[in-house]
């Protein structure tokens, strides 16, 4: 099977998957669920790409199980935290309702479709690595292997330290600055960046690989631009005040450094 087949397979085969997803949030009154299937769904679309694409078993298998792990990682934090308060649904998604009130079915309809749609385009590495025929393993492999590690490591210190200080009641409306959150006021979101990073540099060892750039890049956009970082904040200021706002003037937003005094 082909480059572009594979991609729109599993295109059709992800907006079918999330056009049910959205009924089930509308049944269940909880938009937020799409963060949990979107971030189950590269492990998915990697495991296909593996089975289904023609390269050399061995890095199929190693770019598989990178996504696999990652993405249930990330999933399975989302799942427990997502769920842990239904029927409260994220800010994030009370804010939306509120901007698309006058049209929020189709509207939220359309953001689970470019959903589907953003984990085919940013799993374009994983498509490349995948048809890459070379018998053997570049040094541009390893050391993304190598950057992916230690970016999941981080992404997954920041989950724990983050979930750790919301745990103790005595924090309760308070901001989160102990471990990397000292460094900055979205280690997770750094670390989730680097881990594209890593997919990126290991793709640059497959014929087209460059392509993969779109990964890190696109993150790197929603991130700092989108529904990373300006939503996040938009709600921490809203239940936080002062708090939160004295935390933005000490601490970097996103590359770890150290805080101002």
């Amino acid at each position: 099977m082909n480059a572009p087949l594979l991609a729109l397979t599993a295109s059709a085969v992800l907006c079918t998957a999330f056009a049910a997803l959205y009924l089930v949030a509308r049944r269940m009154d909880n938009y937020g669920i799409v963060d949990i299937a979107w971030s189950f769904a590269f492990g998915a679309l990697a495991a296909f790409y593996a089975l289904a694409a023609s390269g050399r078993p061995l890095r199929r298998a190693v770019i598989a199980v990178m996504a696999v792990i990652w993405s249930g990682r990330l999933g399975t934090h989302l799942f427990v935290r997502v769920m842990g308060h239904h029927p409260v649904e994220d800010g994030r998604y009370v804010q939306l309702r509120k901007d698309w009130t006058a049209n929020i079915g189709p509207k939220m309809f359309g953001f689970f479709q470019m959903q589907a749609v953003s984990v085919v385009v940013l799993g374009v590495a994983f498509l490349v690595v995948c048809r890459n025929p070379s018998p053997t393993m570049h040094p541009l492999e390893i050391s993304g292997a190598a950057l992916w590690l230690v970016a999941l490591a981080g992404e997954a210190l920041a989950d724990a330290q983050l979930a750790a200080f919301r745990r103790a009641a005595s924090n309760r409306g308070r901001v989160c600055a102990a471990g990397l959150w000292r460094y900055s006021r979205h280690p997770n979101y750094f670390f989730e960046w680097l881990v594209w990073v890593g997919y990126f540099v290991f793709a640059l060892a497959s014929p087209w690989g460059w392509l993969a750039a779109v990964g890190p890049a696109s993150i790197l956009w929603l991130l700092l631009r989108v529904t990373g970082i300006p939503l996040t904040e938009e709600q921490a200021v809203r239940t936080k005040g002062d708090a939160y706002r004295r935390y933005q003037q000490t601490t970097p937003a996103f590359v770890p450094w150290l805080p101002k005094p």
